[in-house]
């Protein structure tokens, strides 16, 4: 199986690891914090804020991966209080039209730099869409 390591320019990356992992037709989103991709400054304070933000860097990652919202299978959100939940929801739900991905929601100690809010997801397309991808950096 073919894999192909997706990073969209200018995509806050703080560790080593990869923005998102196309294998086969499975495209594996690592968790985003709330990061603005222009600077790589957190958006602190306000979770609505902080969820758009994490949204909009999957949406960047799916996109540059050829991938949708409606691509999107599986999410994890870890939140440091769950008392930002229905706050969150609101947000989260405007991304998405109709059917919803599978989703878990945990409330975790801490995240890294101090965000409130984390995302990760797994989204799923036909076979035969790596290889309409093009040139990539592949394994």
């Amino acid at each position: 199986m073919k894999k192909r390591v997706i990073t969209p320019p200018g995509a806050p990356v703080i560790g080593p690891y990869s923005p998102a992992v196309a294998a086969g037709p499975f495209l594996f989103v690592s968790g985003q914090i709330p990061l603005r991709a222009a600077t790589g400054e957190l958006v602190a304070g306000d979770i609505r804020a902080a969820t758009a933000q994490v949204m909009e860097n999957i949406a960047a990652i799916l996109a540059a991966a050829d991938f949708s919202w409606a691509d999107v299978v599986k999410t994890t959100i870890y939140l440091t209080d769950l008392a930002d939940f229905s706050t969150v929801n609101e947000v989260y739900g405007g991304y998405f039209s109709g059917d919803y991905p599978a989703r878990v929601t945990v409330q975790v100690a801490a995240l890294p730099r101090g965000a409130r809010i984390e995302i990760d997801a797994v989204a799923f397309k036909a076979p035969g869409h790596m290889e309409a991808m093009g040139p990539g950096k592949e394994r």
